[in-house]
């Protein structure tokens, strides 16, 4: 247990040693939250959509959250190949390389998803705080898989980023309210349901089970799709 806490340490740190991108942790979530909301808003406002204000700046926190996720969890797989085929050749194992890379993924999701919420709550206050917090969560945790199965698909950090900002953009300007019809990208947009219990919480609202069991769903099945990348882009190829 001590040389895994130890080794998910280090990959943290790994992600978080340059100042800029704790820098970048702050400015982010409240670009999102105080500017992009107002964005969703008038999008979906352009398109007939529903979305009021106040739903879209509580969602615009799972967006923050979710690019930040995202775009971390794509860095580890895609920077980090050399390193983990050495640390699994040295004796660790794929594994157990995979299981620390995902526990680190998900404490940095969760940061990242704690200084969204934080934002959020200090911008406009929320309806129902425990809801908000899982669903911001749930973003992030839905995007690490995205970011991890990019990164283990697209080496070059250029192009690996821009196809994250890619589906990143497409599933935030496709889902629920955004619309005057829903359409049918809200319907087979990743984070829909965590979306729905956004935009609920925020409001003061409590959701259905549909929209739990499938966020629990949703984020369980990315976390394991990025615990599939973290293992395939630590086995070493003979």
């Amino acid at each position: 247990m001590g040389a895994f806490a130890e080794t998910t340490s280090a990959f943290a740190r790994e992600q978080l040693r340059a100042p800029l991108t704790l820098a970048v942790l702050i400015v982010i979530p409240a670009f999102f939250v105080l500017i992009f909301a107002s964005v969703l808003g008038e999008f979906a406002k352009a398109l007939g959509g529903t979305l009021p204000t106040r739903s879209a700046t509580a969602i615009s926190a799972g967006w923050a959250a979710a690019f930040l996720a995202g775009t971390l969890g794509f860095f580890q797989v895609s920077s980090s190949r050399g390193a983990d085929r050495r640390l699994a050749l040295a004796g660790l194992s794929a594994a157990r390389v995979a299981i620390s890379r995902i526990a680190a993924a998900i404490l940095l999701g969760a940061t990242v998803s704690a200084v969204a919420f934080v934002t959020l709550w200090l911008r406009s206050g929320i309806g129902h705080p425990l809801h908000a917090a899982v669903a911001v969560f749930s973003f992030a945790a839905i995007y690490i898989g995205i970011g991890a199965i990019i990164g283990a698909l697209v080496s070059a950090p250029l192009e690996g980023s821009l196809l994250v900002i890619l589906v990143f953009s497409v599933d935030a300007f496709s889902g629920p309210q955004m619309t005057s019809s829903g359409g049918l990208g809200a319907f087979f947009t990743p984070t829909r349901h965590a979306a729905n219990l956004l935009i609920a919480a925020g409001g003061g609202q409590g959701s259905p089970s549909v929209d739990w069991l499938g966020t629990t769903g949703v984020a369980l099945g990315a976390l394991a799709v990025a615990f599939a990348a973290f293992w395939l882009a630590a086995r070493s190829r003979s």
